[in-house]
């Protein structure tokens, strides 16, 4: 059977017997693969009593019907068990621990947020890590050390957005 090259969905093929149940497989992998959301994720034993439509991802070390398939989105529908091997880039929601968890680097990461800036309405409020503010160090009078700090502090803030200039 040809399949598709990134999520192995099925192929139909001009004459085809059965053309239903290759359509029908697509459609359920696709359903998996769109908008993602699995109820678990890192478990290597499947669950005793799964209901149709529920999705996994699948932990190191797997047994049972998981045997094999590490990192795998595990989807249990109509007939069992279907599998299909993350990809780089797959983002799913895990719905357990209300985080995103993303396929990166032959491995799943969770809850990780990338960018290289925050905006929030439009305004830049995060942007690339600034130098490092030296301790105060020094000096006769304290209250003059601590303003120096401050000053310095309040313009790290204004250069990464976090307060107005």
């Amino acid at each position: 059977m040809d399949t598709t090259a990134r999520y192995a969905l099925p192929l139909l093929a001009a004459g085809q017997a059965q053309k239903e149940e290759y359509h029908n497989e697509a459609l359920q992998r696709v359903d998996a693969c769109v908008a993602p959301s699995v109820a678990g994720a890192a478990s290597a034993t499947p669950p005793v009593s799964p209901t149709v439509g529920d999705c996994f991802i699948v932990g190191a070390g797997a047994t049972g019907a998981w045997a094999g398939k590490a990192g795998s989105l595990a989807l249990y529908g109509d007939g069992g068990w279907r599998f299909i091997a993350a990809r780089e880039g797959l983002r799913v929601w895990v719905s357990g621990s209300g985080v995103d968890a993303l396929y990166r680097s032959g491995m799943w990461e969770y809850g990780v947020v990338r960018g290289s800036q925050l905006s929030v309405g439009g305004t830049r409020v995060v942007g690339a890590q600034q130098a490092a503010i030296g301790d105060p160090t020094g000096g006769s009078v304290v209250d003059a050390q601590s303003r120096s700090a401050i000053v310095a502090i309040l313009a790290a803030l204004r250069v990464h957005g976090l307060i107005a200039p």
